[in-house]
């Protein structure tokens, strides 16, 4: 998208920024608000459930949206003095800039300095990115107040832009005029070799709320609020069907096609009911439709998705999948790519039609290799090689062509430019080489005349050598023709052999046969590469089928051919007499067979040089764009949809949200007015953790639209098949009223692994591990750890490493704590004695409780870290948090907990206990030998005096840095929670999720 907050060093003019009235505000923030994180309480109204119009629905949001930004400034002002920092080279007023509204200023950061490795540190290597949010000052600030001291003040700045080709200059807008020093208020300019330092200090980063912003006050190009007028207006109304279509009772005939494709997934009731739900939804053009399909865990909701989008692609109905993170982003396409692997007919014909786009270094996809395919990062430049019309597709067939009909024309031309000395001996040896992305590139001649212009300039020769080589010679008549014309007289009038023999012993270059097998090789290669790349990245629509088939054929015609080249080549000299037909001695098998081929290939390659014609595209950004136009399913996080908000774009017809329950309703606005939409799927489970919010003012701003929606409508899927049933059946009864059935594969006998035999207690799938004598510490950043807890899930995974070594059985086993610090004792302690990779036959991963959210283990080992006189449990009160931490297994599950700790909280966390009693899963941890001794040495290490004067603490009120008043959140307790939990201790706040 060619907006205002790109890389380009071009655009539109400062008071056209997209989201100013955002970064006005944040701009115009004081020091003082920086380190009050109530700096808008009181000011922000709770956002209602319904609204009277698109206007005071966006509205709504605003206040709320600014406050959460403030929020996130104030939580990473804590860290100031780790903050990546850079020192300016020089600041100077831009083209732009027009006070006193427009300060716009170009910045250009100093560069690491060469032969100081040491000097530089890390943390000074920042590179700016549109959005940062960043301070100048003329200090390296260690604590907020060191911003605005009277010989070094601050200011604000946002970066609009960077500079296209440089890393190191941008273009910021500054909260005011930059008088930090005489030079810059007299001259609008500041130099570092005036003597004088200023550094940028990066702040936060603003883009996913600036882009929230513009979806909130109509700043998308394209926007359509048709289906957010629904949402608002016939809330009543959601989920019910066309009253048309339904009178007419229309029969599609897509779905009689569709049946076949949707009967092969081993889809259950509920799933297949939900899919066919949003085809015949999609299928009705007489209203807009909102879909929900509630997903709780286990039950295949990725499967569904997967399968339903599949189904749209046959359709041809163009889609856009989007996301809260990349993770979740990368999951469902993962899922897709799986399913249509294995139903393409014709290679990887298809996967044009589907694009994946967003920074592929934050989405990590190195490590999903299963997706560079179609991911648009790496699609751009293969597709910017292959319709170059010097070296992609029509130069490469030319080249094959003319090739198989004469290769001694061009074997003269290697022959001219050995004796014209173009060529060196290294130069002529062809091979291949794969760049950083993968890409095969293939090399060829690359004249001396490059090569003398020193190794810095050389490349890779990335067009045909020998239409390079004609070129040269070509200059070269024009500019020497009567010496050019002496030197080549020879070489075509004097014998075949005895010039070959020359050139060999003399020049040391290739024979004709060797010429024709090494060349063959290279040419078949390159087009083979083209062809192959064409097929698999362009969009169907621009690739019909018969053409991919003519080319598949050409391949293995190709390919027969090289083989056949190489076994005649190998008993035979003159190739080119016997490609020719009019060899002497005689055909043999082979001879007859390389001739037939050769003019099957060519016939083929004609065929398909006439009647096919690649998109005529120019540059990268024409071929990026081509590719989101011409998609037929793309998948990008719900923010980044924002690149698809373009007048020129294709309409969209289906948005699918997956886990819409994780994104913030103001979110889902900016997919939700992408151009043409009319039908939208939402699918998720508001029973499990919600968006992330930082700010701590009850404004329901981490609220989503499928929590809003799922009141109205739903489609329940309802068979679980992840969890032991041993597992599932507390999380069943307590969160989804026992609505969730057990999928046939966990009901199995197979499905029960004993993990702990031989133990004093001999586990099964689910127990309550009580540990009496734990000890809860509280860090320097109000993070708790139990080091007595740490030290049984440590013996429990040595335990389990144990039995899985002796068994040969592969096992993964997740360790999950509510808090920062438990994790990372919990790691400290395993060390690296064993693997985090998911291939190893036994891995441990520990991590939060939501770093776990879609996750799965085959054991998982809960430490709910809690030990204290007050019954204060912490973020596990929090009914979703409990809910993914209890789902997340699927053969064993062990919840280490205090009895007493849990009795006092009176959570839900206490139900469980009573539950385990109930069902002979209850164990003291002090009764088994091996338990109590690791337990006894934690508690010396720590030392006995620690735990009597933490117990003796009051953590309710002294230990808080916050009042009790901000760990409730009204909005979930009364959905699914008994009502005893109504007036008990949560602790749901969702700001807490940082921890």
């Amino acid at each position: 998208m060619m907006n205002y907050y790109s890389s380009s060093s071009s655009g539109k003019r400062a008071s056209d920024i997209k989201g100013r009235g955002l970064i006005d505000v944040v701009l115009s923030w004081p020091l003082s608000s920086f380190r009050n994180q109530f700096y808008y309480d009181g000011k922000v109204k709770t956002i209602p459930d319904k609204f009277s119009s698109t206007r005071e629905y966006t509205e709504a949001f605003k206040l709320p949206l600014i406050a959460e930004t403030h929020a996130d400034l104030v939580s990473k002002m804590g860290a100031l003095k780790s903050a990546p920092i850079r020192q300016i080279h020089s600041l100077t007023t831009s083209k732009d800039f027009n006070p006193p509204r427009d300060m716009v200023y170009t910045l250009m950061l100093k560069q690491k300095s060469k032969g100081n490795e040491h000097n530089n540190h890390e943390k000074e290597l920042y590179v700016p990115e549109v959005g940062d949010l960043i301070a100048l000052t003329a200090t390296k600030p260690k604590h907020f107040t060191d911003l605005d001291r009277p010989r070094s003040p601050y200011l604000l700045a946002v970066v609009l832009k960077v500079k296209v080709n440089s890393s190191d200059t941008f273009e910021i807008l500054a909260s005011n005029r930059v008088n930090l020093f005489q030079s810059v208020e007299e001259k609008e300019e500041f130099r570092r070799n005036q003597g004088e330092k200023m550094f940028a200090v990066h702040l936060t980063n603003m883009t996913t709320n600036i882009r929230i912003w513009q979806g909130l006050n109509s700043e998308l190009e394209g926007n359509s609020m048709q289906l957010i007028e629904q949402l608002i207006e016939k809330e009543s109304t959601i989920g019910a069907n066309c009253s048309i279509c339904s009178a007419g009772h229309e029969e599609h005939t897509t779905n009689s096609n569709l049946n076949d494709a949707i009967c092969r997934f081993n889809l259950n009731e509920s799933q297949e009911s939900a899919i066919w739900t949003c085809i015949n939804a999609r299928e009705c053009q007489h209203k807009h439709t909102v879909k929900v399909i509630w997903g709780p865990p286990g039950t295949g909701k990725t499967k569904t998705v997967a399968s339903l989008l599949f189904a749209l692609s046959i359709m041809k109905c163009r889609t856009v999948t989007c996301a809260p993170t990349n993770i979740a982003v990368l999951g469902v396409a993962a899922r897709l790519m799986s399913v249509l692997r294995g139903s393409l007919e014709y290679d990887t014909y298809g996967f044009g039609d589907i694009v994946l786009f967003g920074n592929g270094e934050r989405m990590k996809i190195d490590d999903h290799e299963e997706l560079f395919d179609v991911l648009l990062e790496k699609r751009v430049p293969i597709l910017s090689d292959c319709l170059s019309p010097d070296v992609g597709w029509k130069s490469c067939l030319e080249s094959m062509i003319c090739f198989l009909r004469n290769p001694e024309k061009e074997f003269d031309l290697y022959l001219q430019a050995l004796k014209d000395k173009s060529l060196t001996k290294e130069e002529t040896e062809p091979h291949q080489q794969s760049d950083n992305d993968g890409v095969r590139t293939m090399r060829g001649f690359i004249p001396r005349k490059m090569v003398d212009k020193g190794k810095a300039q050389l490349r890779e020769v990335r067009g045909d050598p020998w239409e390079t080589l004609s070129q040269l010679l070509e200059r070269k008549k024009k500019a020497t023709d009567n010496q050019l014309t002496s030197r080549k007289t020879p070489v075509f009038t004097i014998d075949r052999k005895s010039q070959e023999k020359k050139i060999d012993t003399q020049e040391k270059g290739w024979t004709l046969d060797e010429f024709i097998v090494k060349r063959y090789k290279i040419l078949k290669e390159k087009l083979v590469y083209v062809v192959q790349n064409l097929y698999k990245h362009l969009p169907t629509s621009f690739m019909p089928l018969r053409v991919v088939k003519e080319m598949i054929k050409a391949i293995a015609l190709l390919q027969s051919f090289g083989t056949l080249l190489q076994e005649v080549a190998a008993s035979s000299k003159g190739l080119s007499e016997v490609l020719k037909g009019i060899k002497e001695a005689g055909y043999s098998t082979s001879t007859k067979e390389l001739n037939k081929t050769k003019t099957e290939c060519l016939d083929v390659l004609v065929v398909l040089l006439e009647t096919f014609t690649v998109p005529d595209l120019l540059d990268e950004y024409e071929i990026s764009s081509f590719c989101l136009k011409n998609a037929c399913l793309l998948f990008c996080t719900a923010n980044g949809s924002i690149k698809l908000h373009t007048k020129e774009m294709t309409p969209v017809e289906v948005l699918v949200v997956d886990e819409a329950a994780q994104l913030k309703e103001c979110e889902s606005t900016i997919p939700l007015q992408l151009p043409g939409l009319r039908h939208a799927i939402l699918v998720g489970d508001e029973r499990q953790l919600p968006a992330m919010v930082q700010s701590k003012i009850k404004a329901e701003f981490g609220r989503s639209l499928f929590q809003r929606l799922v009141l109205f409508e739903k489609n329940l899927l309802n068979v679980q098949y992840r969890m032991h049933p041993d597992i599932s059946m507390f999380p069943n009864k307590v969160f989804y009223d026992n609505l969730i059935l057990n999928g046939p594969n966990v009901t199995e006998l197979t499905y029960r692994r004993h993990f702990f035999e031989g133990s004093m207690f001999g586990f099964g799938s689910y127990a309550f591990l009580n540990i009496s004598n734990g000890r809860e510490e509280i860090d320097n950043r109000y993070s708790r750890k139990n080091t007595v807890e740490v030290a049984v899930v440590a013996e429990l995974v040595a335990r389990l490493f144990k039995e899985s070594s002796s068994k040969k059985q592969k096992v993964s086993v997740g360790c999950i704590a509510p808090y920062k610090s438990q994790v990372l004792a919990i790691q400290e302690k395993l060390g690296d004695e064993y693997s985090r990779e998911a291939d190893s036959n036994f891995c441990v991963n520990a991590r939060s409780v939501d770093g776990f959210q879609g996750g799965e283990e085959d054991v998982i080992i809960i430490s709910t870290v809690a030990c204290n006189q007050d019954g204060w449990i912490g973020f596990f009160a929090n009914h979703q948090r409990a809910n993914v931490a209890l789902t997340r297994a699927r053969y064993c599950l062990l919840i280490l907990g205090n009895e007493e700790t849990l009795e006092r909280s009176r959570t839900i966390w206490w139900d469980l206990v009573v539950d385990a009693k109930g069902r002979g899963c209850f164990y003291d941890a002090s009764k088994d030998d091996g338990l109590a001794r690791v337990m006894a040495d934690a508690l010396a290490e720590g030392g006995e005096s620690l735990s009597k004067q933490f117990g003796a603490m009051s953590i309710r009120n002294e230990a808080r840095p916050w009042s009790s008043s901000n760990r409730n959140h009204s909005s979930y307790g009364t959905s699914y929670a008994s009502p005893r939990y109504k007036n008990g201790r949560s602790s749901s706040s969702l700001s807490w999720r940082h921890d």
